[in-house]
């Protein structure tokens, strides 16, 4: 049987006297986020949700898109304050490996609740898919690496746009484009981005691979979940 992910994130998602508050900064265009979290059924952990709107109002990923995100972050933040939150996580995987304006203090990043995810798992090796151009992916393979973690290898639909429209089958695809060895010797497999929806394949590459498959969202939904059982004892 594969490491059951959805399972953890019940066992992280335990029974606080009230339940863990969490802003999430999302990009402007992005629609994957609204419909996955929700769907991950946290019973202990509200969402709260503001938008960023780069300065260059594009959607396409690239240096206007992340460093305006993170530019964007303060006034977004601002927009909650009134908020009484846990925590607040920028839904932007990219952003948190390309560099840019620094985020307020308070604001972590999905890249950061991904390689939280794999420390919980245990993983140390792993394989990455991602929709981002090939570059993008390659600046990803070295910001995991510096985090401690190995690439045993990565792969890219070299899309700069469009994520959402990507289809399930499309993801399955490009994870098998892998190499099998490496994906047999990975501890897990990541699926990065919060912009195309994963959670449809997550069971199935889990099943067909026998470990972990990590996604964004699913990673936000575990440092959400973290929040819910820590923040109130």
């Amino acid at each position: 049987m594969p490491p059951d992910t959805r399972g953890l994130l019940t066992a992280r998602d335990s029974l606080p006297a009230a339940p863990a508050r969490l802003g999430v900064l999302l990009p402007w265009a992005n629609v994957a986020v609204e419909s996955e979290l929700p769907r991950l059924h946290l019973r202990n952990v509200v969402f709260h949700y503001a938008r960023l709107v780069p300065a260059s109002r594009t959607t396409a990923v690239d240096a206007s898109f992340w460093h305006g995100l993170r530019a964007a972050a303060a006034d977004a933040l601002d927009s909650m304050a009134h908020l009484p939150l846990d925590a607040v996580i920028l839904a932007c995987t990219s952003a948190g490996f390309t560099g840019g304006p620094p985020l307020p203090p308070r604001v972590v990043t999905a890249f950061e609740a991904l390689v939280g995810t794999l420390a919980a798992f245990g993983a140390e090796r792993v394989v990455l898919a991602a929709p981002y151009p090939l570059r993008v992916t390659r600046a990803e393979t070295l910001a995991l690496q510096a985090a401690g973690l190995k690439v045993l290898a990565d792969t890219s639909l070299d899309r700069a746009d469009g994520y959402p429209q990507i289809p399930p089958d499309q993801i399955t695809a490009l994870v098998n484009t892998l190499p099998a060895r490496a994906l047999r010797a990975a501890d897990a497999v990541v699926l990065s981005c919060t912009g195309w929806h994963t959670l449809p394949v997550l069971d199935h590459l889990q099943t067909r691979w026998g470990k972990p498959v990590i996604s964004s969202n699913l990673a936000m939904g575990m440092y959400a979940a973290s929040l819910s059982r820590g923040a109130h004892q």
